[in-house]
């Protein structure tokens, strides 16, 4: 157990704060071109990677009855990065524009680092920020999320997502022996449709059209117009199609993190319409150090579904006993999400022990694998 005084301080935070490392490689990148233009996906994806093998895991939990006043510096770099991510996508929008160094294929591979930056970082960042009380982080989430235009993740995460996991109705929670790219296309439509529908049915309640004010929606158009029409003026027609490019990138990014977080996973149907309350089991866990020092500790993400307002230093690891545990960081697991024939070799075990060791009087798996049991109420 992690005490009060080591987390106050900030030599105990800045691990976490590498993500603005990959902010000057974006620019050295624009600068420079050539292999430049491949050091933000190289750090991202392998630098972490290969830090995870060797600083190994990190099984420690902090108290969570931390106070929050001891989390300062842990929460300035999720408060900064906004801020920091628009100087970058927009700064780097109105240099392309503004020079002529890059040959048209290094501005598309430079947008690409952009997005795996957004992504990786931006949206995880927004997620942090999301889940919190305070209004104004969650409109530094909903900022983030307008420059990916994905602003509806919100919705969908947290009336959707973080109710229905592990269940027919959540279109997050990847199917046992699903391929990524079967699963990418499907998530894009169904969050979509799912984040209007619970925003519908919560206005519904209050007796409010679908158009209301209230409705997140409009603040989503509003923020994600505003991001297209900066890009525009920055760099024209060139701007909005790179600007959307990275947003694409973004997604996917998002999208293969959301598809090894409960890959296989669900909750034991009781009858009735009703399911078993979520549990650390419902989720992988992963304590690698390096790759959880990118991700603010999104590797707990066992914790994270149990205790969704929980800040990310004060989240949780399990053991092997209490929720299932990926064999590498998400770096590694999400380059191997893209190769199905080596994902379900190495996952698919691994979903049959889980089964096994909490599960052991299910016998007949195939509506939990094809989402046929009926959908909770």
């Amino acid at each position: 157990m992690i005490q009060k005084a080591p987390l106050s301080r900030l030599r105990d935070a800045l691990p976490f704060w590498s993500s603005l490392l990959l902010i000057p490689l974006c620019w050295l990148g624009a600068i420079n071109g050539g292999w430049w233009l491949f050091a933000v996906p190289l750090a991202t994806w392998y630098l972490f990677a290969l830090l995870d093998s060797f600083t190994g895991l990190y099984l420690e939990n902090a108290d969570p009855n931390t106070d929050e006043s001891a989390l300062f510096w842990y929460r300035l770099i999720t408060l900064l990065w906004p801020a920091l991510q628009a100087i970058t996508l927009f700064g780097l929008l109105a240099y392309v524009a503004a020079t002529d160094y890059l040959t048209r294929w290094e501005t598309i591979a430079l947008f690409f680092g952009v997005g795996v930056l957004t992504g990786t970082v931006g949206i995880n960042y927004s997620h942090e920020l999301m889940h919190q009380k305070p209004a104004w982080e969650r409109w530094l989430g909903d900022i983030l999320l307008a420059m990916v235009l994905y602003s509806h993740f919100r919705s969908e995460h947290l009336l959707v997502h973080h109710r229905y996991v592990a269940t027919p109705r959540d279109p997050v929670t990847a199917r046992y022996n699903q391929g990524f790219h079967r699963f990418f296309p499907r998530v894009i439509w169904k969050t979509l449709r799912s984040a209007w529908s619970a925003e519908k049915a919560m206005l519904a309640r209050k007796s409010a059209p679908v158009w209301n004010a209230r409705n997140p929606f409009w603040r989503y158009l509003i923020l994600q117009t505003l991001a297209l029409g900066l890009a525009f003026w920055l760099a024209g027609w060139l701007g909005v199609a790179l600007f959307l490019w990275q947003a694409w990138i973004a997604i996917w990014q998002l999208e293969l993190v959301n598809y090894i977080e409960h890959y296989g996973l669900t909750r034991a149907y009781l009858g009735d319409g009703k399911y078993e309350h979520v549990k650390p089991r419902h989720s992988w866990n992963a304590a690698h150090k390096a790759s959880n020092w990118l991700l603010i500790n999104l590797q707990r993400h066992s914790d994270h579904h149990y205790k969704p307002d929980r800040r990310f230093p004060l989240l949780q690891n399990y053991s092997q006993d209490e929720a299932p545990q990926l064999p590498f960081g998400y770096p590694v697991m999400t380059m191997a999400a893209m190769i199905p024939p080596l994902w379900r070799r190495i996952m698919n075990p691994r979903v049959r022990a889980w089964r096994a060791q909490f599960y052991p009087e299910i016998e007949d798996w195939q509506p939990y694998n094809k989402a046929t049991n009926p959908k909770p109420r």
